[in-house]
């Protein structure tokens, strides 16, 4: 036999490519069960491959060191089921082209995604590997809902989070795919690059080592939190969520965003809880669709990523530029608004934020300070390692007022307020904030650690006072806002 070793010596193509993305998982892999059972149809092996393309160098810092953290675990769990990790650069396309001539593979399966680069990419992957004469097929297992399978009445898309939810509570998601117990091996491997040598956490300087303990990556962490929050914490979701100091949420977010985990299982996990009368259950279902619904906007409106989703707010006085002092003060955590500055330090550090303190310290920015979501939206886009773009994007708009299904403008968040309600023994705040504490923990220390040195803080200096004064901030972000009405 000449070429490829899984060609026949009358050329037909065997085996498949299973291509991860944002699924970096074996279990209820709907692409890499395809991918196994095209496999055994021409009796070959799977290739699976990850791909550093234009999406993982476009990442954020801290979603790229996560990513890392992912795809170890993930190779990890292909050797164990007797298979390997592929890691290729490049443009997606030419990669897939390149691998499948050198493994003579018959078909290539993944997993969709949304966003419209992605969306593009696909499309041109797809049109590319069949004029080759290669099966490409790509399959749902991102969302529970695909954007395009659920319509109003008229036939349109929802814009609005609750009749959304009524449309798809009742939906049967399917059964879980067991991981495939060996996933079939060729006999000689392609080439691979190192996953050190891309360096994906280089971008987090000095940071890295900081957040890294805050990481818990791969499958197994996915589960086990799942299981740990669905029997030991759900039942108190309802309340506890919103309480910034507990551990009140699943933790699964960035799980999620990285598909460790499939949001089918957690929802049918979830759905389990409900029917076992848990009290926590359906608020935490709901969450999973409100993941779904931000989905389904960016598939139809993606001008949502970038600019005022509704209508009208592109003549808003936002404040965009990036040098203003108060916006590299809201970027340390140096407001002088207690529960806004510790949120922005348990970013730093954690590379995660809890829900509660994302919307005070979103409401702060666009509101009292008075300044674009896009600055904002940018700065998680770096420092979350839960990043998705489309609950980023919706999640910024809701807050500012310019997205759909919004909290409206006027509605400012009271961050004084909020914490008295949320953290009313002031826990949050001891936890991330060092300065003013005699003996400050070292979860608050450790922003300095992680700080780029050109910031020139120190825990000894003193609390800065409020830059914006939260009355003075809300009857200006009023005024601008009759402002646009008029």
């Amino acid at each position: 036999m000449s070429g490829p070793e899984s060609q026949t010596e009358s050329g037909a193509k065997k085996g498949a490519i299973v291509w991860f993305r944002r699924d970096l998982r074996l279990a209820d892999h709907r692409a890499l069960r395809a991918a196994c059972d095209g496999a055994a149809r021409s009796d070959g092996p799977v290739w699976p491959v990850f791909i550093r393309d234009a999406w993982v160098d476009d990442l954020g810092a801290a979603a790229k060191q996560r990513l890392e953290a992912a795809l170890e675990k993930l190779s990890q769990a292909l050797e164990e089921k007797g298979s390997r990790l592929i890691l290729r650069s490049g443009t997606s396309g030419a990669v897939l082209e390149q691998l499948a001539s050198e493994t003579g593979s018959a078909e290539v399966h993944w997993h969709r995604l949304y966003d419209p680069e992605s969306r593009k990419r696909d499309e041109g992957v797809k049109s590319a590997l069949k004029g080759r004469g290669l099966g490409a097929e790509s399959h749902a297992g991102q969302l529970l809902n695909e954007p395009w399978t659920v319509e109003t009445n008229q036939g349109g898309f929802y814009k609005v989070y609750t009749p959304f939810w009524k449309a798809v509570r009742e939906r049967e998601q399917g059964d879980h795919l067991n991981a495939p117990g060996k996933i079939p091996a060729p006999d000689h491997w392609p080439e691979t690059e190192r996953l050190e040598a891309w360096q994906l956490r280089a971008p987090m300087r000095r940071g890295a080592a900081i957040v890294a303990q805050y990481i818990h990556a791969g499958e197994d962490a996915a589960r086990d939190r799942m299981h740990a929050f669905l029997n030991e914490d759900v039942d108190a979701y309802g309340e506890a969520r919103d309480m910034v100091a507990v551990s009140g949420t699943s933790q699964l977010s960035d799980h999620l965003a990285l598909g460790e985990i499939s949001v089918r299982d957690v929802w049918n996990a979830g759905r389990q809880r409900m029917e076992e009368g848990k009290k926590g259950a359906e608020a935490f279902v709901k969450q999973l669709v409100w993941r779904d619904f931000a989905h389904h906007l960016m598939f139809h409106t993606p001008h949502i990523l970038t600019d005022n989703w509704r209508e009208g707010w592109d003549e808003f006085p936002w404040d965009e530029d990036e040098r203003h002092d108060n916006i590299k003060a809201w970027k340390q955590g140096r407001t002088g608004i207690a529960l806004v500055d510790a949120a922005m330090r348990e970013m730093y550090v954690t590379g995660r934020m809890h829900n509660r303190a994302r919307m005070v310290a979103a409401s702060y920015l666009t509101k009292h300070l008075r300044v674009h979501w896009r600055v904002g939206l940018k700065w998680f886009e770096d420092c979350l390692t839960d990043w998705d773009p489309a609950n980023n994007a919706m999640g910024w708009q809701w807050v500012a007022g310019s997205g759909p299904d919004a909290s409206p403008y006027f509605r400012v968040f009271n961050p004084d307020t909020q914490a008295e309600k949320f953290d009313p023994k002031g826990s949050y705040r001891r936890r991330w904030i060092a300065e003013g504490q005699r003996n400050p923990p070292d979860t608050a220390l450790s922003f300095f650690e992680a700080m780029p040195e050109s910031w020139a803080l120190a825990p000894g200096d003193a609390r800065p006072a409020p830059i914006v004064g939260l009355k003075e901030g809300r009857e200006a972000a009023l005024a601008a806002y009759q402002g646009l009405k008029s």
